[in-house]
């Protein structure tokens, strides 16, 4: 859905603790909401993005998803890889967003791997790189895993493509680079 129209829904609270982290504002603060309420705030928009924290934490997160399939939303659930993703909802109009931590990040060894066999084609692994051993990381994942979701290198801050870009075609991998439109388009202005 990038560069579409979309209401982004960010949760409260995260499992982890990531040293590059551009959203720790994301673990506290916030507003309680019913997910009637939060179902009133997406309007006419068709396109909806749960993010967070990690928005898996939430109790009624698979109610929520469940009402806004009912309700024709496309949407896509950005989740930490931490936890398990077989629980939401077999949905063509859903997207699993799935990060694999990176060793920069400090939080690695976290991951479920087996979340891996939950995804479908039209879902998308994503690696954030911070440095040459995050690089090598993710080579080496996507080299030894067979991954049938697209898969996205983003670099730390979202915004600094061409050495990435560079490195991805220097190794011949099959992979999407991508930056954080957000922030080319708005900085690090939030609520926008």
């Amino acid at each position: 859905m990038m560069g579409m129209p979309t209401y982004f829904i960010r949760t409260v609270g995260c499992n982890l603790i990531c040293e590059w982290c551009d959203t720790g504002y994301a673990n506290e603060g916030g507003e309680e909401m019913s997910i009637d309420e939060i179902i009133a705030v997406t309007g006419d928009t068709e396109n909806v993005c749960i993010t967070g924290g990690e928005p898996l934490l939430q109790k009624d997160m698979i109610l929520l998803l469940e009402r806004l399939i009912g309700i024709g939303k496309k949407i896509t659930v950005e989740t930490n890889g931490s936890i398990d993703v077989s629980k939401i909802p077999k949905s063509q109009r859903i997207i699993i967003s799935m990060d694999i931590k990176c060793p920069s990040s400090g939080m690695n060894e976290k991951m479920l791997f087996s979340n891996l066999d939950s995804l479908k084609e039209t879902d998308q692994l994503k690696f954030v790189i911070g440095d040459k051993t995050d690089l090598e990381y993710a080579t080496d994942f996507v080299r030894n895993n067979e991954i049938c979701a697209s898969v996205i290198f983003t670099p730390v801050g979202g915004m600094d493509l061409r050495p990435l870009a560079e490195e991805v075609l220097a190794r011949g991998l099959n992979v999407r680079v991508l930056p954080q439109l957000h922030k080319l388009i708005w900085g690090d202005q939030r609520a926008v």
